[in-house]
């Protein structure tokens, strides 16, 4: 089989190319990159050279890239992954997420069709990977997003996926793709780009730097291990059912202050600072335009019918994904400082 994944030099599309590489080595893995700020190529040093393994640098937004690569390659199967996905850029430059996320995900759902169509879909998938942002926002108390729950996007970004969402089940409902389709919750572990909350804490911390939080901190988010949401991933595209939605989240709803309040103590405990001292770097700071409130993910369907489970409690995926930072400065490094740029530049020369 060769699988197509997308956006497999971002933070989430490597842990998903690197347990499918390692895990499936019968398997052909493409890794598809466009190269943009967050996707970096030194996420995937360590598989870089496996035979099963190739990248392919290349826009989703180019519709005629799109059909050379498909007529090229021939995929069997596409793990979607390849997106604009931080809120807050969203809201300064909307058209980019409409571009990349809308455009790019209907330019992949015309290239498979076309190219699986003629021969019969059987043993093709489109799995499509999304987020629970397309619910939009919860109230405080049990309520949790189901696999039934109405879209109510409330963020650019958030609306753009929410219409990619809506394209994807067009095309298994009008022409007969065999899609299969996620949901997941906050993510959170090595190789995140620092723009989003948790990295970007870890940096500041780590130089000194004050720690933003918006508002009062009182946002609520179920935050999922992106490695087990790559072993999700896993399950939803070999046992999951065509045609089928499984929402993938942590069982872990965190206040962002309570969760940047442990993000300090573990930092102080693993870097031997007196405790409560990275806690004094917390800096309130002006709310963000139509904050959501509150997500919180059910997945109990997953869980009940493909067997899936989080292996590891917060507390202990934000102890490893801590040393990780801890441990690979260098990598830190080169991402803030865009030097990471330059390695995928010379990663990709003479491709």
């Amino acid at each position: 089989m060769k699988i197509l994944i997308t956006g497999g030099a971002g933070f989430i599309g490597s842990h998903v190319v690197r347990l499918f590489v390692t895990k499936y080595p019968n398997y052909q893995i493409l890794n598809l990159d466009a190269l943009t700020y967050a996707g970096n190529l030194e996420n995937l040093r360590d598989v870089k050279q496996a035979p099963n393994y190739k990248f392919v640098k290349g826009d989703i937004a180019d519709q005629n890239f799109v059909d050379q690569l498909f007529a090229h390659e021939a995929p069997d199967a596409v793990i979607h992954l390849a997106a604009e996905s931080h809120v807050d850029r969203s809201i300064t430059d909307p058209m980019a997420f409409v571009k990349t996320n809308v455009i790019g995900t209907v330019n992949l759902l015309n290239a498979a069709r076309h190219l699986w169509q003629p021969g019969g879909y059987a043993g093709h998938v489109f799995y499509h990977v999304s987020t629970d942002e397309v619910y939009g926002s919860l109230d405080f108390g049990p309520e949790m997003f189901t696999e039934e729950t109405a879209y109510d996007p409330r963020s650019p970004y958030s609306a753009s996926k929410a219409s990619s969402d809506h394209f994807v089940r067009a095309w298994h409902h009008t022409y007969g793709l065999p899609i299969k389709l996620s949901n997941c919750s906050n993510n959170y572990g090595p190789n995140h780009f620092p723009e989003k909350l948790i990295p970007l804490a870890i940096h500041r911390l780590r130089t000194g730097q004050p720690v933003p939080v918006y508002g009062k901190g009182e946002n609520v988010r179920d935050w999922l291990f992106v490695k087990d949401h790559a072993t999700a991933i896993d399950a939803v595209f070999h046992r999951g059912k065509p045609g089928e939605t499984y929402n993938i989240g942590g069982v872990n709803e965190w206040q962002n202050l309570k969760l940047i309040e442990l993000l300090c103590d573990v930092v102080d405990e693993k870097t031997g600072q007196a405790p409560g001292t990275s806690r004094q770097l917390i800096k309130f700071v002006t709310d963000r335009a139509g904050h959501d409130m509150r997500y919180a993910i059910d997945s109990s369907k997953i869980m009940n019918e493909l067997g899936w489970k989080p292996s590891v409690t917060f507390e202990q995926g934000l102890a490893q994904t801590v040393d990780w930072y801890l441990e690979n400065e260098e990598w830190l490094n080169h991402v803030t400082s865009g030097a990471y740029q330059d390695y995928n530049a010379k990663q990709y020369a003479g491709r």
